[in-house]
Parts: structure tokens; sequence; C-alpha cells
């Protein structure tokens, strides 16, 4: 094939997309961020995420200058969708991105998107604007696909060229153009979808059941909790049987699994449905990390301890483990709810720099301060580094000597902490 790729937007999408391209393929990383563009070109990832093999580098050329995509034969986006204050999808990134690929698309391209939205996004507000500003015609001058991204961060055991990959085109000979163009690459397989729309609702669902799922979990440690049940134990004598599905309860933020949910309602609210289910699933999950600091609040006040006097620290402040990205956390609703009654909030999570801008008021650290005591501990995100911190190190923390432990990923070994601790509570 005589392809050349440019990759738009290289964060945990487009970056590892744009390495394993390099394999085979001339490929240009594209991406606004002129700093992110000097640090690759330094072979650094701000995400902590890839490492740059050389025969990858040899291939792929960095740049935030988009003249660099005009001798592209495919463009493929992967920048990321969000919401905005009011849960509502912000399409500004898409539609920036979709008049800079108009500005610099030529005869002949084929544009591909990857980022995740509501079905019929792509051909009702994208592509519109590609013809805009390129003066030229869908299926007849470019052709367009869609093939949902589907990396997981922090899981270095599921390459990018092992999961099975979705692809839709809107042409026949561009489906068969682009299965070709993928399959050179992913070893898992292609999935051929008979339409963009069915490919972009196929992966927003993807997402909404994981929320769902997770939801149900996160009531049920509602519930049982009011029953002073174990919901850990719960689970664990209910996977025995063979078809139980093995969720979690815990905190839901992030970039896909709290935000894509929004997409499909959005788009359903439109077309005159409210969705039920999917509305409630959020909400629920929303109200976790309130939940969590509440029975922090409520264990002072049981300890008589003074509460405006007390000092909290959080473990971990990412939208998960073995991350350095803490946008859209739902660990920072637990530091507003602990804020609102006076505590005093310190975060310590080694993965992220210690000059980010936290939306919350907390002191984050990288490593733990000597002489500084907590009334309260909480593990938020478990990453593997705070496996490197016994609970006889947090036990020696504490104020008094007395450990008062919640346990928001059920990390710790409930025996032990049990011995250790003053107080231990999971979710």
């Amino acid at each position: 094939m005589n392809v050349k790729i440019g990759i738009i937007g290289l964060g945990y999408v487009g970056l590892p997309l744009a390495q394993l391209f390099a394999e085979k393929f001339a490929v240009v990383g594209f991406d606004i961020d002129s700093a992110k563009i000097d640090l690759l070109n330094q072979g650094i990832d701000t995400n902590n995420q890839q490492s740059f093999a050389s025969a990858a580098l040899s291939n792929l050329q960095f740049s935030n200058n988009s003249i660099a995509l005009k001798n592209c034969t495919h463009l493929i986006v992967t920048i990321p969708t969000d919401i905005d204050a009011q849960n509502l999808p912000d399409l500004m990134p898409l539609q920036t991105a979709s008049q800079l690929i108009g500005e610099v698309l030529q005869q002949g391209m084929t544009v591909v998107f990857e980022s995740t939205v509501y079905p019929g996004l792509t051909e009702e507000i994208c592509i519109p604007i590609i013809e805009k500003f390129s003066g030229l015609v869908w299926k007849k001058d470019f052709f367009v696909g869609y093939s949902p991204e589907r990396i997981n961060p922090g899981e270095s055991n599921r390459p990018l060229s092992s999961i099975l990959k979705i692809v839709s085109a809107d042409t026949p000979e561009t489906l068969a153009n682009l299965v070709e163009l993928y399959s050179s690459v992913i070893t898992a397989g292609i999935y051929q979808a008979p339409s963009i729309r069915i490919a972009e609702a196929a992966k927003v669902i993807e997402n909404a059941q994981r929320d769902l799922n997770i939801a149900f979990m996160n009531e049920l440690a509602l519930i049982f909790d009011l029953m002073q049940l174990d919901t850990r134990e719960v689970l664990k004598a209910a996977a025995t049987k063979w078809n139980f599905l093995p969720f979690e309860p815990g905190l839901v933020g992030g970039h896909c699994i709290g935000v894509d949910p929004y997409y499909l309602t959005y788009k359903a609210e439109q077309l005159g449905y409210t969705p039920k289910v999917i509305h409630s699933g959020r909400d629920l999950n929303n109200q976790i990390g309130p939940f969590i600091a509440e029975k922090v609040v409520k264990t002072f006040i049981v300890q008589e301890k003074n509460i405006a006097k007390s000092r909290v620290l959080v473990l971990g402040c990412t939208f998960k483990e073995n991350v350095n990205d803490s946008r859209n956390s739902k660990v920072f609703d637990i530091v507003d709810k602990l804020s609102s009654y006076l505590i005093q909030v310190d975060i310590l999570d080694p993965m992220v720099a210690n000059n980010t801008v936290l939306p919350c008021a907390a002191r984050l650290m990288q490593e733990l301060e000597p002489d500084v005591l907590y009334d309260a501990i909480i593990l938020a995100v478990k990453h593997d580094s705070f496996k490197l911190l016994p609970l006889t190190t947090l036990k020696a923390i504490s104020a008094s000597g007395n450990l008062n432990l919640f346990d928001a990923k059920a990390f710790y070994d409930k025996p032990e902490a049990i011995k250790i601790a003053k107080h231990y509570w999971r979710l």
C-alpha cells in the first residue's frame, strides 16, 4: 500500500496508534500542544504510557504544524471527546479538528474518526464542516470511516495490536481499504460494521454498559453498608455462580466511562426520549465520592474528634490506577465533600507532577512528609506504588497512632487491616 498516515491528537489513543502504524508506514503525529510535540521529539511521553522503539521512530514525525498533514493519504482523528458543566457533549474539539482537516484535505484522502461520539455525529457534524472548509465533495473527492478506539490506559498487558478493531466506512471501497490498512497492524482481527452509525453506537454502549454494571455494584454497596454487610464478601460469594459478572463498586471518572453515556443520552433526548436507566446509573455513580467522605465524617463524630481541626490523607487522585492523568477524577468529589466540613486534605500521588493544579482545596504531595499526622487515610486509587506503603507505615503517620483507614478499592488485606487499624472500612 502507498500509504502515509496522519494521526490528529497524540494522547492515550493517538500516540500508541501512531507508533503502531509507524512500524509499517510513514506517519505524521500531529497535536496542537507545542510543548507535547517538543517532548515527543525528545522521546518523552507526558502520559508515561509509551516507550519509543527506534524502528518506529524512523517512520514517525511529530509536528504541531497542520501543513505536515497535507501529503498524507489517510487522516485519523483521535482527539478526546468531553462534556461541559451541564453534562452535555462538548463538540468544539471535534468541530475544530474537522475544520483543520478541511483546510489541509487533498483530493482522494480518507478521513477516519476514532473519537467516541453519539450515533450520527460523524455524518451530521464532522463531514459538513470538512466539506465547507475543503470545498471538496464527500464520497466523490474524499472518503470517511469510523473505527472506535479501545485503548485501556495503564494496562501494558493489552497492547493495541491485540485488541479486536471495529471498522466502518461510507462506501464498500473505503471499507475494504480501511480493513486492509488496520489489518496490517492489528493482529487480533477486524470486525466490519455495516455502517458508520452502527460502529458509533457500538462504541458508546460499550462504556455505558460498564457504567451501569458498576452503578449496580455501587447501589449494592450503599444498601449493604446500611445492613453492615461487607460488600466485597457478598460479591465474592455470589461470584461462585458460573454466570455472575465480576464487577466491583468504585469511583467512576476519567474520559470514557464517566463521559460517554452522556453522548448517548444527549442524542436520545434530541429525538424525544429521556433515558431512565442510563441517567440513573450516572447519578448513582456520582454519589460515591461524597458517600465515602461522609463515612469519614461520621467516624470522626463517633470518635468525638474536632472535625474542623481534622486532617485527612488521600492516597491517589488519578482517574484510574497506574496513570498520571487526574482530569475528571472522582477522587476530587471526596476532597470537596471533606473540605465542606473544613477538614484539611493532603493528597499523596507519586504519579502526578507536584505542580499540577488541582480542582479542589487539597495539597498535592509526591512523597510523605515527616512529622505530619492524619486523623484518617483514604485509599482512593490502587497504584502499584502504594504496595510500598504497608499498614504499619500508615499507622505510624496516624494521629495518636490510631489508624482510621477507608479503603475505597479493597486494596488492603482485610484481616491484617482490622488487626492494625483502629477503624477499617472498605467500599
